[in-house]
Parts: C-alpha cells; structure tokens; sequence
C-alpha cells in the first residue's frame, strides 16, 4: 500500500512569508483608522469640568464640531471635520448625513471660556438639519 500525501520525510515546514503580508496589511488598516477617529478632536480646546459628567458609550454616527475660543481677538473659530466652517452653509451637510444615518448626533466640543452664543449657533445650526441629538463634550476631574 501506497501512503498518502507529502512525499517528503518529516514535518512540513510553516511559511512565515504570508503571515507577515497579513499583520502589515492588519497594522496600516488599523492606524489609518486611529488617526482620523483621533484628528475630529482639537487638542488645543480645554473642555469645561462637569463634576457629575458621564462617560460617553460610544463614538458611531458622531459629528464633532470644534468650538475654539481665541481670548486675542475675542472671537470663536468652529471647525467641522477638521476645517473652519461658517454654520449657514455647514446645515445642508447635515442634513444629508441625517438622511444617510437617521441616529446621527452632534457632539459639540468648546473651550469653557467661550460665550454661550457661539455654541448655541451649532445647536441651532443642528436642529435646522433636523437633529435633535447633540451633547456636549467636557471633563469630570
């Protein structure tokens, strides 16, 4: 009787080549991913403390808006997807993403010095899109 399969003597030999083609592929996925899930966020803006603030639970269907208050001009710059946005012509944006994701929501990140008018400009600018779900980013030292 003929044995089967290999044809060579003793134990055959792992090919360490494709593995490593795969982690590569795996590692330059995941750190694309890593930095623009990190970029939406200004590191420049120091969040107001909320002591009694709850962890958020999760970041899917997130629109961020920056809110970044210059104390040399007295003036607020907000940004939305990392560029300077006027909200007027931002709405029509969101109103697409709304139609595309019906549980989208705004997150609204800004200073703790800034005048209320600037962040309720992005509430408002979100609830002419139709979005009725907007939090607000801060610390809970």
């Amino acid at each position: 009787m003929a044995g089967g399969g290999g044809g060579a003597e003793g134990d055959p030999e792992f090919q360490i080549a494709p593995m490593i083609d795969v982690l590569l592929v795996l590692l330059i996925f995941f750190m694309s991913i890593a930095t623009t899930a990190v970029s939406r966020y200004d590191p420049s803006i120091e969040l107001p403390v909320a002591p009694d603030a709850n962890k958020k639970e999760d970041s899917e269907g997130e629109l961020v808006f920056n809110v970044a208050w210059k104390a040399q001009t007295q003036s607020a710059v907000t940004t939305f997807e990392e560029h300077a946005v006027n909200l007027d012509d931002v709405v029509s944006t969101l109103i697409a993403r709304k139609k595309a994701d019906p549980k989208v929501r705004v997150l609204v990140r800004s200073d703790g010095l800034t005048p209320v008018r600037y962040v309720s400009a992005v509430v408002e600018a979100a609830a002419k899109a139709g979005i009725s779900d907007v939090t607000f980013a801060t610390l809970s030292r």
